[in-house]
C-alpha cells in the first residue's frame, strides 16, 4: 500500500490552521461560551399569552357562575333565595327541597319527581336503542344496498332534515289521535324510533368503510345483515357512540312531542313536568330552590353521559373530518 509523501511547506500549512491553544487560560478549565442575544419580542409575547390565558380563564368562569348559583341556590330555603339570589353561600343550609323531590318529607307540597323521572328513563332507554338500531340499518341500506329509488330516498330524508319541527306538531297530534294510541306510552316511544339525522350521520360513515371487507365476508357465505351486524357495524363504533350520545340527549330533553302525545300527569317526563311547575300549575309562590333543584337533577345525566364518552366523541368527530 503506497503512502503520499509530505512536503515541509504542507506541514507548516496544516500546523498553521490549528487552533491556538491561549496561554493565559489554564489547562483542564472548560471555557464558558457567551449568551445568545436575546430574541426581540420574546417578552411581549409571553405576557400577550398570560394576559390570553387570563382572558380566557374569566370567560370560562362567567359560564361557569350561572351553574355554580343553580348547584348552591338548591341548597339554600325560600326566603334565603329570594333575598340573596346570586349568592354563593346558602344561609341556611338546607336539604329540603331534595326530601320535597324524592318524597322524603319537607315543608310544603309534594312534587311528583319520582314520577317524571321514571317515565324519563323508560322512554329515553327505549327511544336511544331503537334510534340505534334502525338508524344503522338505515343508514346501511342507503350506503351499501342498490335499489331502486335509493337516490330519491335519500333526498327525501335531507328534505326532512330541513323541516322544523314545529311545523309537525299538529300532524303529529292528528296521527296519534286516528292510530288510538294518543295518551299512551306508545305515543310517546313510537314515533321518535328513527332519526333522520341519524340515519344520515350513519350513512356518511358506512360509505367510508372499504368494500373490500364486506365482498371478504360474503365470499365466506355471510348473509348481507350478516355482514352488516357482524363484520361493519363493530368497525363503527365511534359513530354509534356519536349517535347514542345524540339520541340520549335529544330523547330525555324532548318536550314538544311529549307536549301533543299526552295530557295525563301520570305520562308526564321531566321535560313536560317542569314546565308545569314553573308555570305555577302545581304550586304557587316562585320557590327558586326547589325548581332549580329539579333542573339540576334533569341536567346529571346528559352531562355525565357526555363526560364519560367525550374521547370517543370527539374522535367521531374528527374522524369524519380527515380524509387518507
Amino acid at each position: 500500500m503506497s503512502t503520499v509523501p509530505t512536503t515541509p511547506s504542507a506541514r507548516k500549512t496544516s500546523t498553521a490552521r490549528r487552533p491556538q491553544a491561549s496561554a493565559n487560560a489554564p489547562t483542564g478549565t472548560p471555557t464558558s461560551t457567551p449568551a445568545g442575544p436575546r430574541v426581540p419580542g420574546s417578552t411581549g409575547r409571553r405576557v400577550l399569552l398570560v394576559v390570553l390565558y387570563l382572558l380566557l380563564t374569566g370567560i370560562g368562569l362567567l359560564y361557569l357562575l350561572p351553574f355554580a348559583i343553580q348547584i348552591v341556590t338548591s341548597f339554600k330555603t325560600d326566603p334565603d333565595a329570594a333575598a340573596n339570589p346570586l349568592s354563593l353561600i346558602p344561609n341556611p343550609f338546607s336539604l329540603d327541597t331534595y326530601r320535597r323531590l324524592f318524597g322524603l318529607g319537607g315543608t310544603g307540597d309534594a312534587v311528583p319527581f319520582s314520577t317524571w323521572l321514571g317515565n324519563s328513563v323508560l322512554v329515553t332507554l327505549f327511544i336511544t336503542a331503537g334510534r340505534v338500531f334502525f338508524d344503522s340499518l338505515a343508514g346501511y341500506a342507503l350506503a351499501r344496498l342498490d335499489f331502486r329509488g335509493r337516490n330519491l330516498l335519500f333526498s327525501g330524508l335531507l328534505t326532512v332534515m330541513s323541516v322544523p319541527g314545529v311545523v309537525l306538531l299538529i300532524p303529529k297530534f292528528l296521527v296519534l289521535n286516528q292510530l288510538g294510541i294518543f295518551d299512551t306510552y306508545a305515543a310517546m316511544i313510537v314515533p321518535l324510533l328513527v332519526d333522520a339525522a341519524g340515519v344520515f350521520i350513519m350513512r356518511q360513515f358506512f360509505l367510508s368503510v372499504p368494500k373490500e371487507v364486506e365482498e371478504a365476508a360474503r365470499i365466506d357465505g355471510a348473509s348481507i345483515f350478516r355482514t352488516f351486524w357482524s363484520v361493519v357495524l363493530p368497525m363503527a363504533k365511534p359513530a354509534l357512540i356519536t349517535l347514542t350520545i345524540l339520541s340520549f340527549q335529544g330523547s330525555w330533553n324532548e318536550f314538544t312531542h311529549f307536549l301533543v302525545a299526552t295530557q295525563s300527569p301520570q305520562y308526564q317526563t321531566l321535560t313536560t313536568g317542569l314546565a308545569s311547575f314553573v308555570s305555577g300549575s302545581l304550586s304557587s309562590g316562585t320557590q327558586y330552590p326547589l325548581k332549580l333543584t329539579a333542573a339540576l337533577l334533569a341536567t346529571l345525566p346528559v352531562a355525565v353521559l357526555f363526560f364519560v364518552f367525550q374521547r370517543h366523541f370527539v374522535r367521531s368527530a374528527n374522524s369524519g373530518a380527515v380524509k387518507e
